[in-house]
């Protein structure tokens, strides 16, 4: 998901403001998650983040870390597991953060799409490391740990007009309070993977950085091409897709592998259902 927070040894306790959809892809701020507006949750093909079972995203970058510019890759990869989050069937993505070519982060992040083809964040759980050392862990899912909600990551039809609407909020120690609007409509961003036109712009701010933003750039029928910054942001992120690969069925079975690793070390929110293979992919 290429969000920029990284938690260490919080205990499970989150309280989100989440969002629903009013037609047209529109999007209404602080209304309730619902899982009957779910019917396919996993067949994710918004045209401006489609996440494809077997499907890989590297992005290179730079970041500010201790005053110092550091190289930063972030590989992406949508697995073919899926697991039940709040009543909803969510698609596993598996995320590995480096720093200098050192793993700092990885992730479970567990998405869905609705009717109305707005895509879901249901939550995540996240490892931190120090080079090879596992340094600790967090988690929150909706439904599952103290009231934990959902936010809309991607909406169907992002529009200039829209309002602006809740990633999700979390209140201390968590201090999670992304918000998200619309920047901009039909821009050409090039990147290493190509040159992109009619891209969307998507602003990011939370309350524990004012003045600093995270900007996202989507391009349609490929997904996330390129982070940047404006304003006061300390970590001045920039990151750039370089390549999208499909995995082939052993490449695939390896992401699977490591990503049940952190789903069996995450007792933390043991009291989900497993993460399942996809009944299409258990032949490989």
């Amino acid at each position: 998901m290429l969000n920029r927070h990284h938690w260490l040894l919080a205990t499970p306790v989150v309280l989100a403001l989440a969002l629903s959809v009013c037609g047209e892809g529109s999007v209404a701020q602080d209304a309730e998650f619902m899982p009957e507006n779910f019917d396919s949750p996993t067949v994710i093909d918004n045209e401006w983040w489609p996440l494809t079972p077997g499907t890989q995203f590297i992005y290179e970058g730079t970041s500010i870390e201790e005053d110092e510019i550091s190289d930063h890759r972030i590989v992406f990869t949508v697995t073919d597991l899926t697991k039940v989050i709040g009543g909803v069937n969510s698609v596993v993505i598996f995320d590995r953060d480096y720093s200098d070519d050192e793993l700092v982060e990885t992730e479970l992040a567990f998405f869905a799409q609705d009717k109305d083809g707005n895509v879901w964040h249901l939550g995540q759980y996240s490892e931190t490391w120090d080079e090879v050392e596992f340094v600790g862990g967090q988690a929150w899912l909706v439904g599952h740990l103290d009231g934990a909600k959902a936010g809309i990551m991607m909406p169907a039809n992002p529009q200039l007009d829209m309002p602006d609407y809740s990633q999700g909020y979390a209140p201390a120690p968590y201090y999670w309070t992304d918000r998200a609007r619309v920047s901009d409509v039909g821009q050409t961003t090039t990147v290493p993977h190509g040159t992109f036109e009619d891209v969307v712009v998507m602003e990011e701010y939370n309350e524990e950085e004012p003045g600093a933003l995270q900007l996202k750039f989507y391009a349609r029928g490929v997904g996330q091409v390129r982070v940047g910054w404006r304003g006061d942001d300390t970590q001045q992120e920039t990151l750039e897709l370089v390549d999208v690969v499909e995995l082939g069925a052993d490449e695939l079975a390896e992401v699977r592998a490591e990503a049940l690793e952190l789903e069996n070390r995450a007792y933390v929110y043991g009291r989900t259902p497993p993460a399942q293979q996809r009944p299409e992919t258990s032949g490989s």
